[in-house]
C-alpha cells in the first residue's frame, strides 16, 4: 500500500527530475501523469498508483509548494469530473489508454452532451439517435442543448437511442463523439449574464466507430448514472476553505462596509454564513466517503444544498450593497473558457447562480431521487416505464 511518505518521496523525485522553475507546463504535467501523481486513487499506468483518494492532498501540498503548476481543473472540469470515472469504470484498456492521459493534461477538453430540448428533466426520454451501419459504426443525428464548453471541447460524452421499441432507459447507448467530425454543428446560447458558456449542438450524420462506445449496447442509461452522480459530486461537494464560494464575498463586503449594515441583512447573514459551513463540512464527509467507492446518490443532496444556498447567498449580497449590488460590470458577448463566480462583480454572481438549480440536473428531480434512493420514501408513480419509447408522447 503506497502512504503518505511513499508519495512524498515520488512526487520529490518528479520535481528533481523535472523542475517546475525550467520545464515546459505542458511536460510537466505529463511527468506527474506518467509517474503516478496525477490522481494517486486510480490504477497504475492510468495516472495513479492505487493509493487511497484521501492521499492526493499530500501530492497536491508538496506541488503546490515547489510552484509546480496544475491543470486548471476549472477548465477541464466536465472531463475530469463525468468523462474520467465514467471511462475508467466502463472503457476498455485501448479507451483508458487513449483518453485518460490527455483529459488529465487539459491538452483534449470534453463536453456532455446529455440533455435535449424535449429531454431536460425527463432525460431518459432523449430522441437522439444512433443506427449501426453495415460496417459495424454509428450514425449519429439529433440535437443537444446547454453544452457546456462544445465550443472548446475536442470529444464529448454522449447518450442516444439505438433501441425505439424498448422502454425509455433501456433503449439508450453511451458512446464518445468527437466534436471535430464535420457532422457536429456548435451554436451559442446566450444567457442572462450576457455570456454564452453553454451551447446548443446538432449532430448530423455523425459517425462513431464502435470501439468509442462506452458499456454495452443498450445499457448506456446505467453507464449514464455513474456519470450523473460524480457530475453532482463534482458541482457541490467540491472542495473549499472556510468562506470559500459564494459566501465569501459577502462576508468581506459586511466587515469591510459597515454603514450597509441593517439588523436584517445581519441575521440573514448569520444564517446563510453557518448554512455554508455546514454544507462545506458535509461536501468533505462525503469525499471521504469516496474513499470506499463509487459516489452514492448523497450527491444530489449536496447539488440540492449547492443550488439553493448560491442563490439565497447572491441574493442577500445585492440588498446589501444596495444601488451598487444593481450595476453590472459587462453585457459583452463572450464564449467564456469557464464560470469565475468570485471574479467578478454582485449582479453576476446573482444572474449566473439562477442557472444552479438546473444545470447537473434540476432541483425538482434531485428532490425525487433524495427522496426515493435516499430517504426511502414511496417512488413517484410512472405510467411510462415499461412503455416502448416509440409509442410515448412527444
Amino acid at each position: 500500500m503506497t502512504d503518505a511518505g511513499e508519495l512524498r518521496r515520488r512526487t520529490h523525485e518528479l520535481l528533481a527530475a523535472h523542475p517546475p522553475a525550467t520545464t515546459d507546463r505542458l511536460d510537466f504535467l505529463r511527468a506527474r501523469f506518467d509517474a503516478g501523481l496525477a490522481w494517486v486513487h486510480y490504477p497504475e499506468g492510468l495516472g495513479g498508483l492505487g493509493a487511497p483518494r484521501s492521499l492526493q492532498v499530500v501530492v497536491d501540498e508538496e506541488l503546490a509548494a515547489a510552484g509546480a503548476p496544475d491543470n486548471d481543473p476549472r477548465r477541464i472540469g466536465i472531463g475530469l469530473g463525468m468523462a474520467a470515472p465514467t471511462v475508467l469504470r466502463y472503457g476498455t484498456d485501448e479507451q483508458k489508454a487513449r483518453f485518460l492521459r490527455p483529459l488529465w493534461t487539459g491538452e483534449e477538453v470534453w463536453c456532455q452532451l446529455f440533455s435535449e430540448p424535449g429531454a431536460g428533466s425527463d432525460l431518459a426520454a432523449l430522441g437522439t439517435r444512433a443506427v449501426r451501419d453495415d460496417g459495424g459504426d454509428w450514425v449519429v443525428d439529433g440535437q443537444k442543448v446547454w453544452t457546456s464548453s462544445a465550443h472548446l471541447a475536442r470529444w464529448a460524452i454522449l447518450i442516444a437511442r439505438t433501441d425505439p421499441d424498448a422502454p425509455k432507459h433501456a433503449g439508450i447507448t453511451y458512446f464518445i463523439c468527437d466534436m471535430t467530425d464535420p457532422g457536429v454543428e456548435v451554436r451559442p446560447l446566450r444567457q442572462i449574464t450576457g455570456e454564452a458558456e453553454f451551447n446548443e449542438v446538432f449532430l448530423t450524420g455523425v459517425r462513431i466507430p464502435d470501439s468509442h462506445r462506452l458499456g454495452e449496447v443498450g445499457d448506456g442509461w446505467r453507464v449514464a448514472q455513474t456519470t450523473l452522480m460524480n457530475e453532482r459530486v463534482s458541482i457541490g461537494g467540491m472542495r473549499l476553505p472556510r468562506e470559500g464560494g459564494m459566501i465569501g464575498p459577502v462576508a468581506g463586503t459586511w466587515r469591510e462596509r459597515p454603514e450597509l449594515r441593517s439588523h436584517d441583512l445581519h441575521q440573514r447573514l448569520l444564517k446563510l454564513w453557518v448554512e455554508a459551513e455546514v454544507s462545506r463540512l458535509t461536501a468533505e464527509r462525503l469525499r471521504q466517503q469516496l474513499n470506499a467507492g463509487q459516489p452514492g446518490y448523497e450527491g444530489s443532496g449536496m447539488k440540492l444544498a449547492f443550488a439553493r444556498l448560491n442563490q439565497e447567498i447572491s441574493g442577500l449580497e445585492v440588498e446589501l450593497r444596495g444601488e451598487e449590488g444593481l450595476l453590472y460590470d459587462d453585457w459583452t458577448m463572450r464564449r467564456p473558457e469557464l464560470v469565475d463566480f468570485t471574479g467578478r462583480d454582485a449582479g453576476y454572481r446573482y444572474l449566473r447562480s439562477k442557472g444552479n438549480s438546473i444545470e447537473g440536473g434540476t432541483s425538482e428531480v434531485l428532490l425525487n431521487i433524495v427522496a426515493e434512493r435516499v430517504l426511502g420514501l414511496p417512488a413517484e408513480p410512472r405510467t411510462d416505464k415499461d412503455v416502448p419509447w416509440k409509442d410515448l408522447a412527444r
